[in-house]
């Protein structure tokens, strides 16, 4: 019995066995009415976020479920060691490791918070893939000062000169920057294109002699599925230095076409034509005719130019269109017996004297 008392007195970083097996039991306990009160709470919270629309209650909630139980562990394990040994000299350093865990938790439910926001701002935003590719391009910037700010108060904590740190990182920034600049380029250009959203996903563009619809857009790089099947790969700082044709936000389409007809056609039916030509146009759907004239004489054509606007972008639409338009102008000239114009040489021969 003796030497049971002695064990249980026998000092460990200055305090008694006993002590350390009293800190580990009411710890044991706190948790685990912690864990009680925590599932609880979250279940009352739960149930009522779902029956209401106001944040608030979702917000709480969120906070009770991020809540780890090995944090609940850790703040039971403060609770104790105020309680019983608060004078001991290992103190200090478990408080530290009580603050480590504290930091670490707040981190997380921060993290916690920003995806919930972004969850709840895509949501709103359904269907505007621009503002989807801005809210996640902002929540990572959003955790990565977040993640940085809790690194720099564990530094903080354990002694380190944060401040030296911080101005020796500067220091060797700027070194680096100036190796990988190519690569910062390409990275402020993403932050651009995800914030002043010249184009999205889904999107089909023009760059120079390249088209296609947005497939991916990265930190250094976009790619741009074309229309024949093959992957363009542009770097972000080299899109966004070129003219760039967005096709996706066009809201109406300008189309011109020309008919010519022959020198031989009477003067009377050229009177009509641009009257016809406005006919054939306003009979299609989803047109604005705007204009049709006769515009100049040609080498072997008196060529006419109309000009309609599609109410719709798609092309395919266009496409549908012009054809119907120009089959019922070969319709009416075909019945009218109005001739067009090919390319032809007339040759006068003259006999000498």
């Amino acid at each position: 019995m003796d030497g049971f008392s002695s064990l249980l007195d026998q000092q460990y970083l200055s305090m008694a066995l006993l002590d350390w097996l009293e800190l580990l039991g009411i710890t044991v306990l706190v948790t685990l009415a912690l864990v009680l009160v925590r599932r609880v709470f979250f279940g009352r919270f739960a149930a009522l976020s779902e029956r209401t629309d106001n944040r608030v209650d979702d917000v709480i909630a969120e906070l009770l479920h991020s809540m780890r139980t090995w944090f609940l562990g850790v703040m039971a394990f403060y609770l104790a060691v105020e309680y019983i040994a608060a004078d001991a000299p290992a103190i200090p350093w478990l408080k530290r490791l009580i603050f480590v865990g504290l930091i670490f938790q707040l981190g997380l439910t921060g993290n916690d918070l920003i995806r919930m926001v972004m969850k709840w701002y895509v949501e709103k935003r359904e269907g505007e893939a621009s503002q989807v590719t801005a809210a996640k391009a902002l929540s990572l910037v959003a955790r990565l000062v977040l993640w940085s700010m809790v690194f720099l108060s564990l530094l903080d904590n354990f002694g380190i000169d944060v401040t030296a740190l911080v101005a020796g990182l500067g220091i060797g920034g700027i070194a680096i920057a100036l190796a990988v600049q190519n690569v910062l380029a390409d990275l402020l250009a993403y932050v651009s294109i995800v914030t002043d959203q010249p184009f999205a996903y889904g999107d089909f563009v023009v760059v120079g002699e390249f088209s296609g619809n947005v497939e991916h857009i990265g930190i250094k790089t976009t790619r741009i599925r074309s229309l024949s099947g093959e992957q363009i790969v542009f770097s972000n700082n080299d899109l966004l230095n070129s003219r760039l044709r967005n096709f996706k936000r066009m809201n109406e389409r300008r189309v011109l076409f020309t008919v010519g007809v022959v020198y031989d056609t009477p003067h009377e039916v050229l009177q009509e034509l641009p009257t016809i030509f406005r006919e054939v146009v306003e009979s299609q759907e989803n047109v604005r005719f705007d204009r049709a004239h006769l515009k100049a004489f040609g080498d072997f054509s008196i060529n006419f130019e109309v000009v309609y606007f599609m109410l719709v972008p798609e092309f395919n639409a266009m496409m549908d269109t012009q054809q119907a338009i120009s089959l019922q102008i070969h319709r009416i000239f075909t019945d009218r017996g109005i001739e067009f114009a090919f390319p032809t040489q007339t040759i006068h021969l003259e006999k000498a004297d």
